[in-house]
Order: structure tokens, then C-alpha cells, then sequence
């Protein structure tokens, strides 16, 4: 049975049992609890906390998943994996135990038809309910349901939140081995592929249990293994969503699976399993960086692209030396991805260009890596001669090497071998374990909290929102919070959070900023008893719109009536905004290229901001046509269409989806009919013309791959080129030329000054010269035999360039060997040094740069150079005499022992 057969049957058992088949959540969740998406249920988090309504009873799903804690296992065990799917069936307060128990057996022996002989049962040591359910109503035997500790068999979100007793089944790879003492963690005998956490409790601060007033159950069933299990192969890996992966590689790295030892399968089943990671995750928007998300994936492809040197891969496998392999190995992933993810294929060229990029930058590093290998090894070699011991690669450079250079450490022990270096490999391991923790510790659970906030939704209903057709409108005050806490009124002067059942005010959400008005609490037909100005509104517990404000006259209360008003001028600025985003992401598409796509944007009144995914900067003339297009599309005065409609109508219709957004069945799509159709809960114009102009007032990168432009249109854009003209009569006026000659007289000045600034920096030369000339009759001599001649000099206010002349001059004047050292204080808080020594002082074994950096240290700074020539500064003036003063008496000390 195929893995896309397994998926496809897992969910339709559960369709035909009243769930609802959802969409897998992207690997970028909506959460700031986890990095990424680590389990089935996160998606369903806020249901399961009673922070926002269930949609249906229950559901079922094929999730995509990533996990990186256990990363050192990934190809070495037979279930380990970076990415993984997980198919998922979910109850809200809907059935429980007895279902989800009886389903689950009769899914596994009879849609999958695994041999009931060969499962076996885990439960928690005190879940009689279970063990009853298991034995007397599905007909376990009692031998084969293994009851299990709180670490094994009981799910807890944290230390505190909801929790629950699991069931978990067991598929038995060897039952000859007979039911006395076993053991279900035997990884060599059984595999889990089906657990069933009967989510009951909420666990209290005291560490006490309360039954939850909606029981839940959350499952999760591995593909991968269920794969393994049904298609009869060793491992997860030598399954048909891995295997073919493998096979690719395995043919780029001219070896046969089959006939490899251990040590290469492993490597092939790393490359093979993080290259899956990796497509899916740039997939989803995350693009290689050196923080958050960005560095899991920047890791994975560094880790797959080192083992694929292991290998023995070079350049892109097919012929060409200087190019990526993991771009050809990431088309195979892509083909195999239409079961799993319909949008891959349509991101191919994006995933092809970020992997390309990322892998030959890495390449480079690696070859820095080698460099710094050969050099830590000198140093090993040259330290034992020294100090008569056996030469040794520490274990923190040998991790080092590792996780900055993604250098392997069997590479660095053989090179260190050959050069007869011992490695530290005990070190190695350590530094390697503190990461591990440090990376297990972070972002992997899933923690869910119960508290006053779920207590306080489930008597918030959804807030009705008015905004599309109207600034204006009566609403009832469902709550009131300060700084989070419910209250029941607030009085004038205190800043308040308002729940209304019904708003016109737009709630932050698809970077577009919150509306802005005021609340009015009316008493009689004119008066006003209170006045609340909103400054910003917020989606909370779900689709709860939350007025952020503060009270400007009276109290306001729960239950009263409140008129609420849009500033219709902040409003209409977001519109215009918010449209020319989805004018612009078309314009960059028919200018730069079909495969960028948005990365995120912010819609605020007085700019927009866009960010997009795209290999290199837009030239200027590419911006300049991205502008013309725009403004054109405005002249032409079009008038926009929205339609709500089903999402796989949209989608097929060819609307666009925004980066991180989140989609229910039906959704709203805003079309600007033959330019642009994009999926949008936003608001927007009702014309094309509402925008004016449209202009880009900057661009440029914000890490690899990505793109920001920021630009005006309507009111803001009129503002933007007003404050421009004025800028530039100013600048006129200063001037005193017109507009068009500003640029010529600008270059005329900036000439002028490189010319002042050459005869002023000669000038200062020539002056550090003549006191250098001055000064040098101050050189101290050492020696008999041969003399040499020492200068240690303050030059007061000396600039640095011009303190180099001098330190020049000096060693042109006093015959070698000699050695000068010269400080100066240029400017407030800021000290110049410079050492200059001939030759024959260097041939003493005295070098300049090394000599120079402990004098700047005492000066608060730092600095090096040549042997025979350094410069170094530093920031406290009132430390350079003390530090002249040293810089002569060890350069004394030093050279008096060497002319000796």
C-alpha cells in the first residue's frame, strides 16, 4: 500500500465517521509558544483551550511536521525524522474514549488489515477505563496491554494546562520471540505508529487535576511508520516517500544502496530525509538565516550538504563542478510533494534558486573551514614541540569546526591523523551534548495554559464585523479589560481594552494595521456621557475584536450602548494602501519574475511595506517600470470586485494566497479584474483611481532571499511629494541655483571639498613630518656591539593618517635597526597609536602589530598589523601617557636583552 494510499484511506475512514477533513496548518504556526509546527494539534490549540469556539464536533487531518531535537538520530535509527506527517483524528467535546479506542483498532485491522496477533497495547498504570475498553470491548488479551508510568503513557501540554492518560498501539516485528518480559521500547521488536491522548484534566499550579468541562481527543498516527509497516522494508527511510529520494542520491554519489556499508546508508538517509525538511520549509516562507526558523533550515542544509561531501558529491553531481546538488535532489522531493502539499510544485523555482544560493555560499565556508583546520593543526604541532607533549585538536576547536564550518568531525580526525594530531574527541562530545540540550530545551512542547482568558471567551461570543459597508454603528460593551483583567466599568483618564458585539472598526490582521475613531456613550438624544478614542484594534481568543484605547470623558460600562465611528480619513489611507500592495505584488510578478511571492507586509496609513522573496536586487529601471505599471493601472480607473467564495473555487480560480495567513472554507476574494485576484480580508478601494499615485520611496534587503520595498500612494503619497519640493526649494535657496542644477552644483562642491580636503590632509602631513624631525634627536640608543635606537613619542592633537607619515619619516631617518612608537589624542575621547620597526628589529623576533595591541588595550582599545608596521586606537586619551610610558620600558627591556 502506498504512503499517498495510506494518507488518503486514514482520512476517509474518519470522513465516513462524521470528521471534518482539514487542511495541514502550515510549518509556520500562528504561535509563539513553538518555532514550528511539531505536532497535529497545534492547529487546534485554541479550541482545545476553550479560547475560541469549535467550527466542527471533530476533524481529521494529514499534518505536516517538523522537529529538530532529535536531529543526531536522524539515519541512524529506523524512525527518526526531521519532517515527518502525521495523520491526525480530533473530538471537541464530542466523543471520546470508547470511540477513539474501537476506531483505532478497527482502522488498523481491518482498513489496514494489520493481524490483530501483532499489535500490542499501552495505557497509563491507572486507566481502568482504557484497559476495560481495550480488553472486554475490543478483545486485547490481558498479555498483550502493557500498563505504563506517567512518563511514558500520561500527556501533559506544561506544568500547568490541560492533560491526559494516552493509549498508544504497537505493531510487533517479531511475535516468535514470544509475550514473557517484554519490553515495548525494544526499538529491534516493536514500533509505535498509532497514539491516542484522552486530553480530561487541567492540571492546577498545586499540581492537582480538575476534570475539564470539554473532554477532547487528540491523536497522532506516523505515515512514515504505518508505511513501514504495511510495505514490509527495515526502516522508515526504505519506505516509497523516502526511497526514491534515496535512489537520486545514491545515483549522484555513484553508489548503490543496497551494497552500502551502514556508514553510507546513514549518510544517504540524512540527505534524504533533511532535503525533505528543507523544500517543505522554504516552501512555507522560511528562508535560511542565522536566527529562529531561518537557522533550522540554514542547519539542515548545511548538514545535508557536508554529508553529501562525505559522499563524495561534488559540484551538482551531473557534470558540472562549480554547481549545487541539492537543487537536483530537491526535484525529486518536489514531485513527490502533490499528495502532500499542491503549492511545492508551484514554488519550485523559488525552492530551487534559495537552495542554490545557500549551498554554494556554504561551500565557500567549508573550504574556510579546511583552511582554519590546517592552521589549528600547526598550532597543535608547534604547542607539543614546545611544551614536550602529544599534539592534540581540542574538542571545543573540533566543534568549532563543526558548527561554525560545518566541518565534519570524521574529516577532522582523519586530516588530524595524517598529521599525527590526537583529537579530543571526549571534548567533541560534550560541547556537542550542551547543544543538544540547548536545543531540545527550546520551543518543543506545545504548552497551553487555562485561565481566566478561557473563562472569559466562553462568554465572549465572535464579534460581528461591519466595517465593509460602514464606519458607523450602534454596539452593546460585552467586556471591559485593564492591562488584561476584566472589569465592569472605567473611568475617564485610564487607558481599556472594549469587546463589543459588533464594530465597524477593522481588527489588525493580514498586515493591515488596526482602525482608528472613537467610542461615544449617548444619554438622551444629544448629550454624551462618555468618549473612548481608540488608538488601535486587535484580534483575540479567535475572532474577538479588542478595542485598544483610552477613556477622554466619563466612564464607560459593561452593557451600555456605545456609537462607534471610524476616522474615515485613517481608514481610506489603509485602503489605498492595502490595494496598491495587491497592485504591486502584480507589477513585481510581470516585471522581475512569476516565482517571487510575498513575505510579509505591512498596511499603515502613512506607507505600505512590502516584502517578497527574490534572489537579487531589482534594478532601477525594473523599479521604474514596476512604477509605471502601477500608475497606469490607476489611470485606467478600474473598478475592483469582491466575491466570498469556497476556497478550492478561489484557489482554482488562480487567486493568490498571503504569505501566514490562515483560510477557513469560505473566503473573500479581492479582485482587480485583469490585474490582480488575491485572497483578502482586508479592505481596499472601490476604484483603482482612489490611489492618485503611486511611488517607491526605498528598497532594499532584509536577510537572504528577501526583499522590502516601501512605498505611498493616495493622501500619503501627496505628503510625501510636499515634503520633497520643499526639501528641495531649501536646498535652492541655500544654493541659490534653480532645481535642475542643484545636481551640477552639488558635484562642483563635493570636488572642491576633495580638493580642500587633500591640500588640508598634505598640509598636516607635511606638519607631522616637521615635528617628527624635531623629535627625533629624542631616540634613545641600546647597545655596544650594535646599536639600536628607540623613539617613544607623544605628537599631542596628530590625526592618525598624519601620525603614519610621521612614524614613515622617523624610520627613513634613524638608521636600522630602530623602533618607534608614536601616540596622539586627534579628537575628544579618542586615542591614535602606530608602531614602526626595521628590519633588523624584526629579525630580533619583535613584530609591530603584536607589540602594539596590549599598548592599545590600556588605551580601551585594540589593533595589529605587520611585523614591521601596525596602527591601533582606542577611547580613553586620559590612559596614553601611562601607556607610552610602558611601550618604552618594555621595548628597553626587550630589545636591551636581545643586543646583549
Amino acid at each position: 500500500m502506498s504512503g499517498d494510499s495510506i494518507r488518503r484511506r486514514f482520512l476517509d475512514f474518519y470522513a465516513a465517521r462524521g470528521h471534518k477533513v482539514l487542511p495541514s496548518a502550515s510549518l509556520v504556526p500562528d504561535d509563539p509558544t513553538v518555532l514550528l509546527t511539531i505536532a497535529g494539534m497545534l492547529q487546534f490549540k485554541p479550541i482545545f483551550l476553550g479560547k475560541v469556539p469549535r467550527q466542527v464536533p471533530c476533524a481529521t487531518t494529514a499534518q505536516r511536521c517538523i522537529r529538530t531535537n532529535d536531529v543526531e538520530n536522524v539515519g541512524r535509527t529506523t524512525r527518526h525524522h526531521t519532517f515527518f506527517e502525521m495523520l491526525g483524528n480530533f473530538s471537541f467535546g464530542d466523543y471520546f474514549k470508547k470511540d477513539a479506542i474501537k476506531w483505532a483498532w478497527e482502522l488498523s485491522t481491518v482498513e489496514f488489515g494489520l493481524p490483530a496477533e501483532r499489535l500490542w497495547i499501552s495505557i497509563y498504570e491507572d486507566d481502568d477505563e482504557a484497559f476495560e475498553i481495550w480488553h472486554n470491548e475490543v478483545g486485547v488479551s490481558i498479555e498483550r496491554i502493557k500498563r505504563m508510568g506517567e512518563d511514558d503513557n500520561f500527556w501533559a501540554s506544561g506544568p500547568t494546562g490541560p492533560c491526559g492518560p494516552c493509549s498508544e498501539l504497537y505493531y510487533d516485528f517479531h511475535p516468535e520471540r514470544g509475550i514473557l518480559n517484554t519490553d515495548l521500547g525494544d526499538d529491534t521488536r516493536f514500533i509505535e505508529f498509532y497514539n491516542l491522548v484522552f486530553m480530561q484534566f487541567n492540571k492546577k499550579d498545586d499540581g492537582s487535576l480538575e476534570p475539564l468541562k470539554q473532554k477532547n481527543i487528540d491523536t497522532g498516527l506516523g505515515l512514515e511508520r504505518m508505511a513501514r509497516i504495511l510495505q514490509k522494508v527495515p526502516n522508515n527511510y526504505e519506505t516509497d516517500l523516502i526511497y526514491p529520494i534515496i535512489e537520486k542520491i545514491s545515483e549522484l554519489a555513484n553508489v548503490s544502496y543496497s551494497l552500502a556499508d551502514d556508514h553510507t546508508k546513514t549518510s544517504l538517509k540524512i540527505i534524504g530525509d533533511h532535503l525533505r525538511a528543507i523544500v517543505y520549509l522554504i516552501s512555507d516562507g522560511v528562508v535560511p538565516s542565522n536566527i529562529g526558523r531561518g537557522y533550522v533550515v540554514r542547519r539542515l542544509i548545511r548538514r545535508a550538504v557536508r554529508t553529501g561531501r562525505l559522499l563524495g558529491i561534488r559540484g551538482d553531481g551531473v557534470g558540472n563542478p562549480e554547481g549545487a546538488f541539492l537543487p537536483v535532489i530537491a526535484e525529486k522531493v518536489i514531485e513527490l510533494s502533490t499528495h502532500i502539499d499542491e503549492d511545492v510544485k508551484a514554488r519550485a523555482f523559488h525552492i530551487m534558486e534559495e537552495l542554490k544560493r545557500e549551498e554554494l555560499r556554504f561551500v565557500q565556508t567549508l573550504e574556510r573551514g579546511e583552511k582554519l583546520l590546517n592552521e589549528m593543526l600547526a598550532e597543535a604541532l608547534s604547542s607539543a614541540q614546545e611544551n614536550g607533549t602529544v599534539p592534540c585538536l581540542s574538542g571545543k576547536d573540533a566543534f568549532l569546526l563543526y558548527d561554525t564550518y560545518g566541518f565534519p568531525v570524521e574529516i577532522t580526525k582523519e586530516v588530524a591523523e595524517e598529521n599525527g594530531v590526537h583529537v579530543d574527541m571526549n571534548g567533541f562530545d560534550i560541547e556537542m551534548e550542551n547543544q543538544r540540550r540547548q536545543s531540545q530545551a527550546a520551543h518543543n512542547v506545545v504548552k497551553l495554559v487555562v485561565g481566566n482568558d478561557a473563562d472569559l471567551a466562553e462568554n465572549i461570543p465572535d464579534t460581528e464585523f461591519l466595517g465593509y459597508d460602514t464606519l458607523s454603528a450602534r454596539a452593546v460593551v460585552e467586556s471591559l479589560m485593564v492591562n488584561g483583567k476584566p472589569v465592569i466599568q472605567v473611568s475617564e483618564g485610564n487607558d481599556v481594552e472594549v469587546l463589543l458585539n459588533r464594530t465597524p472598526f477593522y481588527a489588525e490582521s493580514g498586515g493591515q494595521i488596526g482602525d482608528q475613531g472613537f467610542l461615544y456613550v449617548t444619554e438622551g438624544e444629544n448629550g454624551r456621557s462618555a468618549i473612548v478614542e481608540v488608538k488601535d484594534v486587535l484580534k483575540s481568543f479567535g475572532n474577538v475584536f479588542v478595542h485598544k484605547g483610552i477613556i477622554r470623558e466619563g466612564v464607560i460600562e459593561i452593557g451600555r450602548e456605545v456609537e462607534a465611528a471610524v476616522d474615515a480619513n485613517m481608514r481610506q489611507r489603509a485602503k489605498v494602501h492595502h490595494t496598491a500592495t495587491h497592485l504591486l505584488q502584480a507589477a513585481l510578478k510581470k516585471v522581475v519574475g512569476q516565482e517571487t511571492s510575498q513575505a510579509g507586509s505591512l498596511v499603515a496609513f502613512d506607507r505600505l511595506r512590502f516584502d517578497f522573496n527574490f534572489h537579487r536586487p531589482p534594478l532601477d529601471t525594473e523599479l521604474e517600470e514596476i512604477e509605471r505599471l502601477i500608475n497606469g493601472w490607476i489611470g485606467d480607473a478600474t473598478i475592483l470586485q469582491t466575491k466570498v467564495m469556497p476556497l478550492a473555487d478561489a484557489k482554482e480560480a488562480g487567486a493568490i494566497a498571503m504569505f501566514g495567513e490562515k483560510y477557513g472554507e469560505q473566503v473573500r476574494v479581492v479582485e482587480v479584474p485583469g490585474v490582480s485576484m488575491e485572497l483578502c480580508g482586508g479592505t481596499h478601494v472601490g476604484n483603482t483611481s482612489e490611489l492618485r499615485a503611486f511611488k517607491i520611496i526605498s528598497e532594499q534587503g532584509i536577510a537572504s532571499g528577501i526583499r522590502r520595498i516601501e512605498a505611498v500612494a493616495g493622501e500619503a503619497f501627496i505628503e510625501y511629494i510636499n515634503s520633497r519640493d520643499l526639501y528641495m526649494k531649501q536646498l535652492c535657496s541655500t544654493l541659490k541655483v534653480k532645481a535642475e542644477e542643484v545636481i551640477t552644483r552639488v558635484d562642483n562642491l563635493l570636488e572642491e571639498l576633495r580638493i580642500t580636503r587633500n591640500e588640508v590632509s598634505a598640509l598636516r602631513a607635511k606638519a607631522a613630518t616637521y615635528r617628527a624631525s624635531i623629535i627625533a634627536s629624542k631616540a634613545a640608543t641600546i647597545g655596544t656591539s650594535r646599536t639600536i635606537r628607540v623613539l617613544v613619542e607623544c605628537m599631542d592633537d596628530t590625526d592618525a593618517d598624519s601620525l603614519k607619515s610621521a612614524a614613515e619619516y622617523l624610520m627613513d631617518t634613524l638608521e636600522d635597526p630602530a623602533a618607534v612608537v608614536l601616540g596622539s589624542c586627534p579628537d575628544e575621547g579618542k586615542v591614535s597609536l602606530v608602531a614602526a620597526f626595521s628590519q633588523g628589529v624584526v629579525d630580533l623576533g619583535i613584530q609591530a602589530g603584536k607589540f602594539v595591541g596590549p599598548i592599545a588595550k590600556l588605551c580601551g582599545g585594540g589593533g595589529g598589523g605587520r611585523p614591521n608596521f601596525a596602527q591601533a586606537g582606542g577611547r580613553k586619551p586620559e590612559n596614553l601617557s601611562s601607556a607610552l610610558e610602558k611601550a618604552r620600558a618594555d621595548l628597553m627591556s626587550i630589545l636591551t636583552e636581545k643586543a646583549s
